[in-house]
């Protein structure tokens, strides 16, 4: 992918390296060694010069408590620049008050160096005061301080002065200009950052490359990927900045190809090294394109360029290998990182966390809380994202205690992460205390992990309740609130509220988004309201595979297996490819309909011809499609021949298909295998006592009764549901917890004896 490059190496000297070249009689400062005044500001200049800004300032302490020597305009403008270098504001503001309490008069050079530490260390108020005491002030003065603004997330404030400035007369320049972009993007002001553009060109700066660089990362953060390419293609002279920009919003904006492109491009121009930061933006095209390949190609020449152990491109790097499951490069790579900080230690606990692996994840994280690091909320969410299953929930519940410790409990993002595991460790309870502490302060994702926590676990009911709760909140639903609620109605059957929504997703536009229309048929499919779903379907433009399953599947469970059929041959015309849920209506229409010759061949063709392969749904629908037509050694030989160990589900279909047949010897070993899974699994047990019941075998059906009490199983209730009045009712077999029971059972005895007056005889 990437050839003919030409390396220049490059020198970078850090601090340290710099610190191992002390000038001498540094270590220990001695009043003897400042006996003339001028050689002392050329001293505290020389180690300006040479960087070595922490034993300037310490010089200029020492100076300032033990002799009475007065400091140049010149040296006070290089301790201010050390100051600013540092970031150190104790230090500035100690060379400031020096300089008051001087005879000097500070020229206006000096002052805008004053302004841009106070800038640069985050104190806006003091560089403002500064700012609006000067006499004098010229277009430096004016950048200084609308930079310091734009760089600390006052962008507003930036903003404003920059209009104060251009009223006062000045004009701005490529500086003023890469300041004042950087707060358009901040502010995500589109229209303000378009008339900005519009200055620059008008502006003698027009084709500088700061100005241009500035814009680039502009229109990349307000998602103008095209304007920031205009921009950048029309620049004659580019740094490595403008193909970082460029590079970085491609890859950030979803254009991946095109970032690589580019990379490649550059690269082989030979023109510029490379740095960490371009690395970064290559390893994150690889890995949202999951192309693990050029990732590997990117990574020997990020060795090649000597950035193996920095942390920025190997975060990145060992981030591409975790998401394109190449774990253990991963960990090659983190440990290669000289310094890793806490973005790289994040990157491998994300990594581990995305395989489920939760011990190895809190082991990672146990190792980097010992090196002294504190995590941030990625840190916890990764963690959380680790513990997916029930056998997981202990770590989940150690991860929840550690982030109440810390006080990360008050982050949004965090305890979406909590609600979300909760959800995946089947505890529902927890994941509902946590949402009510968080109620006052839950975003849209909240809502919708909590919703879709109770649809999972087949709480339609608590689905509805939140619903109205939320619609009564200033939180608006989207896509994935909709099809929550429409889950919940097609679980209960709920057809009013089914149309009550889809009148509110007509009102709110979301009906023009597919998966709503989506989540519509199948609602009305699966509450049997089949001529809307058809309506819905017809309407639709261009429906997706997703469309065409849910009707599919709509007509097979109600019993209409032509109809079904016949759609599955309309979508195959229409060159859409099935997915599982399509071959499981199809097979499901087989059944109802009786075509066992069509299912069979279905069912053996489903992965050579549409590459997909049989699910236990799959042959649980074979097994049913065999029972029905009296094949029950086909379909006992079936299940023994699964690929994957049969569930409950599948051998409670041979029962009850055995039942209906009078079988007893396979509805024996139907029975037997249910309970190998579930020792007190009471339908089982139910159906196997009918079974010997009907075919006269009492003892049999006495020592099973007898077992079912020895072990204390009894038969789960029926239940049933019915919708009065925007309220849903839920009964259960001989319940007496209802609120109006004394009507409901009255009414009862008026029927049963109407049906006795009518001649109605109970069967036996």
């Amino acid at each position: 992918m990437i050839r003919n490059l030409r390396y220049s190496p490059r020198i970078a000297l850090s601090y340290n390296d710099f610190a191992a070249v002390k000038p001498t009689g540094l270590p220990s400062l001695r009043t003897e060694q400042f006996t003339n005044e001028h050689l002392t500001n050329d001293y505290i200049q020389s180690l300006c010069k040479q960087r070595l800004y922490r034993e300037a300032l310490d010089a200029f302490d020492f100076i300032r408590k033990n002799t009475a020597f007065n400091i140049e305009l010149s040296t006070y403008a290089r301790l201010i620049c050390a100051c600013s270098a540092l970031r150190s504001l104790e230090h500035g503001r100690k060379v400031h008050n020096h300089i008051l309490t001087s005879n000097c008069q500070p020229d206006i050079i000096l002052q805008n160096h004053i302004l841009n530490l106070y800038g640069k260390c985050g104190s806006l108020k003091e560089a403002r005061k500064f700012f609006d005491g000067m006499v004098q002030r010229n277009l430096v003065s004016w950048t200084s301080v609308i930079a310091g603004y734009s760089q600390n997330g006052k962008e507003v404030d930036a903003i404003l002065l920059y209009l104060e400035m251009l009223q006062s007369g000045v004009l701005p320049d490529h500086f003023t200009f890469g300041s004042i972009l950087k707060a358009c993007s901040g502010l995500g002001n589109v229209g303000l950052g378009r008339q900005i553009h519009a200055q620059v060109i008008k502006s003698e700066f027009g084709s500088h490359l700061i100005a241009q660089n500035a814009l680039i990362a502009m229109y990349s953060k307000f998602d103008k990927i095209a304007d920031a390419w205009d921009v950048f293609f029309r620049i004659r002279e580019k740094d490595l900045i403008s193909w970082s920009s460029m590079i970085a919003g491609f890859s950030q904006l979803g254009y991946e190809c095109e970032s690589l492109h580019y990379f490649r491009g550059m690269v082989c121009q030979g023109t510029y090294v490379p740095n960490e930061y371009l690395f970064g933006s290559a390893f994150r095209s690889c890995s949202s394109l999951l192309k693990p390949e050029y990732g590997r190609q990117i990574h020997s020449l990020c060795l090649k360029f000597g950035f193996g152990g920095n942390n920025f491109a190997g975060c990145s790097l060992c981030d591409m290998y975790a998401r394109c499951g190449f774990l253990g490069s991963a960990r090659i790579v983190f440990r290669q990182i000289e310094r890793p900080d806490l973005a790289s230690w994040n990157a491998i606990i994300a990594g581990i966390a995305s395989g489920s692996d939760a011990n190895e994840a809190l082991s990672q994280f146990a190792r980097m809380r010992h090196l002294g690091l504190i995590p941030d909320d990625i840190t916890f969410r990764s963690l959380l994202c680790s513990c997916t299953n029930p056998l997981s929930l202990y770590h989940g519940m150690q991860v929840h205690s550690y982030i109440i410790k810390l006080g990360f409990d008050f982050y949004v993002s965090v305890c979406n992460a909590l609600l979300t595991m909760y959800a995946k460790c089947s505890n529902l309870h927890n994941a509902f205390s946590v949402f009510e502490e968080m109620r006052n302060t839950a975003d849209s994702v909240s809502w919708n992990a909590v919703l879709t926590s109770c649809l999972l676990h087949k709480q339609p009911g608590e689905v509805l309740r939140l619903s109205k709760l939320m619609l009564g909140s200033e939180i608006k639903p989207d896509h994935i609130t909709i099809n929550n609620i429409l889950g919940a109605c097609a679980e209960i059957a709920s057809l009013e509220m089914g149309n009550q929504i889809h009148c509110y997703t007509m009102k709110s536009g979301l009906i023009l988004q597919a998966p709503v229309v989506n989540g519509l048929i199948d609602m009305y499919a699966k509450c049997g309201s089949l001529v809307s779903a058809q309506k819905l379907f017809d309407s639709v433009v261009n429906p997706d595979v997703v469309s065409w399953s849910s009707l599919i599947v709509g007509y097979a469970l109600f019993g209409y297996g032509e109809a079904a059929l016949n759609l599955f041959g309309m979508m195959r015309s229409s060159g859409f490819k099935p997915n599982e849920v399509t071959l499981l209506g199809v097979l499901t229409a087989c059944s109802h309909v009786g075509l066992v010759e069509d299912g069979w061949r279905l069912y053996k063709t489903m992965e050579a011809e549409y590459g997909i392969v049989p699910t236990r749904e799959h042959c649980s629908c074979m097994v049913d499609l065999l029972a029905r037509a009296g094949l029950l050694y086909e379909a006992e030989s079936l299940i023994n021949e699964m690929a994957c160990d049969p569930d409950i589900v599948v051998w409670k279909t041979l029962l009850a298909a055995c039942k209906t047949r009078g079988n007893v010897d396979i509805g024996k070993r139907a029975a037997e295998n249910i309970l190998k899974i579930d020792p007190t699994n009471s339908s089982a047990l139910v159906l196997l006592c009918n079974i010997h019941a009907s075919s006269g075998n009492w003892a049999d059906v006495s020592r099973l009764r007898s077992l079912m009490k020895e072990k204390g199983v009894k038969k789960v209730p029926g239940q049933s549901w019915i919708e009065v009045k925007d309220r849903i009712h839920v009964f259960f077999a001989e319940d007496s917890l209802h609120p109006q029971r004394e009507n409901i059972y009255n009414m009862l005895d008026d029927l049963w004896l109407q049906m006795q007056d009518d001649g109605y005889v109970p069967s036996q």
